[in-house]
């Protein structure tokens, strides 16, 4: 366990020094278009080991695994043509396939909580880019924070969370996106697995089909599939159209609330500010009550970690 986690500048010389910890076996978080990840070594079954105890993450619950290229993503699983259509559609950006594992791939089989599929992406932020090129390997990397938390959108929200159970994070500024990627399992028929930074309606109209549902009693084959996910401390309302006594309203379009999302009703920006209001919000220490969001485009992928993180909580789980 490393006695303080350093903060890396994001330049070549903080790329060098964060590639050279994941070398040695070390942890260090980055920031993509999502949000913060913390990334180890994917070869590594120590460091993919060091990942789940940092985060108190349970080890059925696989990982995503970063590369630079769609390229070096082959090597990794067996593609496919509806694979094709939708990485030069969305990548590099906020979109992770579930594919079937390459006998070949070689990654810790932690990563994949020993299933047959491995969950991958290309992230488009600069610096996670920078970051896998100065690396040249792939790296393995859930949300940088305690397992079932908030997920974190800045450096200082990785640090909240997880300061000195890990070596580094690399600053790279606010996440743009502020939700985690959209997940879309090809192992078999085509099927959204979690919403998230790639609207539904932009994925079908690539694939030219609808795209099949998983169904929350569905067994857990990709990542943020758990019911109970994105939590802050206190309790969380869903649909207020006002405060109740002792809550804080978190609010979208033309209301009046503690903090807003978005006064105009925009979903790109209430995605971009979903996480970090909420920890706002959470360090007051009072409930928090949230406005309806319109189920359509980002709002699905806005909806569903809200409604995940005011399920009930499961406290036989770490996080």
């Amino acid at each position: 366990m490393p006695n303080a986690t350093e903060i890396l500048q994001a330049d070549a010389a903080g790329f060098a020094a964060a590639s050279a910890i994941w070398s040695a076996g070390g942890l260090v978080a980055f920031p993509t278009e999502t949000v913060y990840g913390l990334g180890a070594d994917a070869r590594n079954d120590r460091a993919v080991a060091r990942i789940f105890e940092a985060k108190g993450r349970p080890r059925f619950n696989p990982l995503i695994v970063h590369v630079e290229t769609a390229d070096a993503a082959r090597r990794y699983v067996a593609w496919s043509d509806a694979a094709e259509i939708l990485a030069s559609a969305f990548w590099p950006g906020p979109l992770t396939l579930v594919l079937p594992l390459r006998a070949d791939a070689g990654l810790s089989p932690l990563v994949t909580a020993e299933l047959p599929t491995l969950a991958i992406r290309v992230p488009a932020h600069p610096v996670a880019q920078g970051l896998l090129a100065a690396f040249g390997g792939p790296v393995a990397a859930p949300s940088a924070n305690p397992s079932g938390r908030i997920s974190p959108t800045t450096a200082a929200h990785v640090l909240a969370g997880l300061s000195g159970r890990i070596e580094a994070v690399i600053d790279g500024g606010a996440c743009a996106v502020g939700v985690e990627s959209t997940i879309v399992g090809l192992a078999g028929q085509p099927s959204l697995l979690r919403p998230g930074g790639v609207p539904i309606e932009a994925l079908e109209a690539a694939l030219g089909r609808a795209l099949a549902q998983h169904a929350a009693g569905d067994p857990l084959v990709a990542p943020g599939q758990m019911q109970s996910h994105y939590a802050p401390g206190a309790p969380v309302r869903l649909n207020a159209q006002e405060r109740q006594a002792g809550e804080l309203l978190l609010g979208f379009g033309a209301v009046e609330a503690d903090l807003n999302l978005s006064p105009s009703g925009d979903l790109v920006e209430a995605a971009a500010n979903l996480f970090g209001h909420l920890h706002a919000l959470d360090a007051r220490g009072a409930a928090i009550a949230v406005s309806p969001i319109p189920e359509v485009g980002l709002g699905r992928a806005i909806n569903d970690r809200l409604r995940r993180a005011a399920a009930p909580r499961d406290e036989s789980l770490p996080g």
